[in-house]
């Protein structure tokens, strides 16, 4: 059975940046020593590729680059490690560093894919604008998780 990820997903969403983020401009999170950290990842693929990725597919390579999983394997056993990822749930963008600590906005267009935008940029404000104008077809927009509670 292939996995559908359209249950865990926004369209048509803008995810701001917490109320509380840290900084005023969007930052590329730090790496590791020992590799590269989930919040790189997610940076690199949604910045090298906008609108590419529903959150299913993200946190699928996500996982298969995190974990250093060789292509290989992938090849092989591509849907087994799919299926065994999404057998438990995962958290959506909201709850990312991205938008809670580093500064970027998260768009969903209407077919769930998503894009990256930095909080100072005016792609960023315009996603603002357009939703707090209340058009029909303006995103819905969300603040991303709180860093404390407040």
């Amino acid at each position: 059975m292939a996995y559908d990820d359209s249950r865990m997903s926004y369209t048509n969403t803008f995810i701001l940046v917490s109320a509380d983020c840290p900084v005023e401009t969007g930052t590329v999170p730090a790496n590791k020593k020992e590799g590269k950290t989930a919040h790189l990842i997610q940076y690199e693929l949604l910045s090298q590729n906008p609108y590419r990725f529903t959150q299913g597919e993200l946190i699928y390579q996500v996982h298969l680059r995190h974990k250093q999983i060789p292509q290989s394997e992938i090849e092989d056993r591509g849907e087994d490690i799919r299926q065994a990822l999404f057998a438990k749930s995962h958290p959506c963008l909201r709850a990312s560093m991205l938008p809670k600590k580093h500064g970027w906005g998260v768009h969903y267009d209407k077919q769930g894919k998503i894009a990256i935008f930095p909080m100072e940029s005016e792609a960023y404000q315009q996603f603002v604008e357009a939703g707090n104008g209340g058009a029909p077809d303006a995103p819905k927009l969300l603040y991303a998780m709180r860093n404390s509670r407040g």
